[in-house]
């Protein structure tokens, strides 16, 4: 069953194409039976009587002898074998249904051949006198292009199939628009509201969807406001903390040491959550390399002590991204790498064509994270790599996977082989100039 389509459109335009079909061969077999058969008969039966009065003239030599009145109404000619070749007999098609019908008609062994053309001509071998052959034109019988009854099926098909396909597309298009929608609201973004247009049903399951989007519209709104909320009213008291902080005497260092941490850590931990909420999809995509990127990120940690960098970058094309969003990402991957990984990281980029995908990847030569806790790592709150001394709200990697998403990418977490952990990020892409 691997070759049935499956789409609703291709399944539809399937189901409707065998009903056609199945409709064409009954009535093929229809019009044969009960148009043609009876017509192919009826001229039958004429030419037998023709053939029958032929030899009423002299039935005991039984050689046709006719009334020069009834050639000339007739049109009718008779050959021997030898006029009859000259005349044009081998150029006509033999028809043994014609001929077993002819047979019984006249009462013994008769062929029955024709010649094809305007008008057709009848070749007519009886069995009162098997060494002639008697010609009889059917003038207007070939008349018109093609069958009648082939050209009615072959338009009725084709209207029908043209029908088919019109009605189904109209059915479908609103299905792709909600199909379309539907997966950017999966990217954390929210579509315009769609056109309630195609069957009731549609119409009602389009409304429900602009509904349900709009509600998830003022769920993030609310939940930015709320954050950010939340945040200003952390922030102040933790401010007057590190001022009453500094007051401490000189013998207290160690006490306002591990309050400036812990402080710098709470603050840090706000900017997750406002960056978890950030509506990141409202930045203009820019067209830009993402080497260019890579590079820049790079050149900034390498500035820092103890840390190495090293590029291996693929040729990229220049595409449209959210720079700053990306640069994001970058700075995320490049300081868990240092912080849990290694001092040393690695940086690759490639290019796949086929797949239409840029990938971007950071490897640390760490101790890795255990394969049971990858697959729940990008999930909010979530800290997979404690056994690599991991602090914090668990926000990150559910960040750059929101913003990854937008990109109509992925991002996956793998050990190396050789040791240390690889974290590849690919984004779809459309090329600029």
């Amino acid at each position: 069953m691997r070759f049935l389509p499956k789409s609703s459109f291709g399944q539809t335009v399937l189901l409707i194409g065998i009903l056609l079909f199945i409709n064409q061969i009954v009535s093929l077999v229809s019009v044969t039976f009960y148009f043609v058969s009876p017509n192919v008969q009826q001229i039958n039966n004429l030419l037998a009587t023709q053939i029958k009065l032929a030899f009423v003239e002299d039935i005991d030599s039984q050689t046709p002898k006719l009334d020069p009145r009834f050639y000339q109404a007739a049109g009718m000619h008779i050959y021997n074998q030898s006029e009859a070749i000259n005349n044009g007999l081998e150029q006509s098609i033999p028809y043994q249904s014609w001929s077993k019908q002819m047979s019984d008609s006249l009462g013994g062994e008769a062929q029955v051949r024709i010649t094809h053309g305007e008008p057709y001509l009848y070749w007519i071998n009886p069995p009162q006198n098997p060494n002639i052959w008697i010609t009889i034109p059917m003038v207007g019988l070939g008349q018109g292009d093609g069958s009648p009854h082939l050209v009615y099926l072959l338009m009725i098909g084709i209207l029908s199939v043209g029908g088919s396909l019109i009605f189904v597309r109209r059915l479908n298009r609103p299905l792709k628009a909600l199909q379309d929608a539907a997966l950017l609201v999966g990217r954390g973004q929210v579509p315009k509201p769609l056109k309630e247009e195609g069957s009731s049903e549609l119409i009602a399951v389009t409304h429900a969807f602009n509904q349900m989007s709009k509600g998830i519209k003022q769920l993030e709104d609310d939940r930015a406001l709320l954050t950010a909320g939340i945040s200003h009213d952390l922030r102040t008291p933790l401010t007057r903390i590190r001022l009453a902080s500094e007051m401490l005497p000189k013998s207290q260092d160690w006490v306002k040491e591990g309050i400036v941490h812990d402080i710098e850590d709470m603050n840090e931990i706000i900017d997750q959550f406002i960056d978890y909420v950030r509506q990141d999809q409202q930045e203009c995509m820019q067209a830009s390399n993402l080497n260019d990127l890579i590079r820049d990120a790079a050149q900034i940690r390498n500035i820092e002590e103890n840390h190495e960098i090293i590029l291996d970058l693929g040729s990229l094309p220049k595409t449209l991204i959210r720079r700053v969003a990306l640069k994001r990402v970058l700075d995320n991957l490049i300081e868990n790498a240092f912080r849990y990984g290694s001092n040393n990281i690695e940086i690759t980029s490639r290019h796949y064509k086929k797949e239409k995908q840029l990938c971007f990847s950071i490897r640390d030569f760490g101790s890795g994270i255990p394969e049971e806790q990858i697959p729940g790592l990008f999930e909010p709150f979530t800290q997979g790599d404690k056994a690599r001394g991991s602090l914090g709200s668990g926000l990150g990697l559910a960040i750059i996977r929101r913003i990854v998403e937008m990109h109509s990418g992925e991002v996956t977490l793998k050990n190396h082989p050789q040791g240390g952990l690889v974290a590849s990020v690919f984004i779809g892409y459309q090329v600029i100039g």
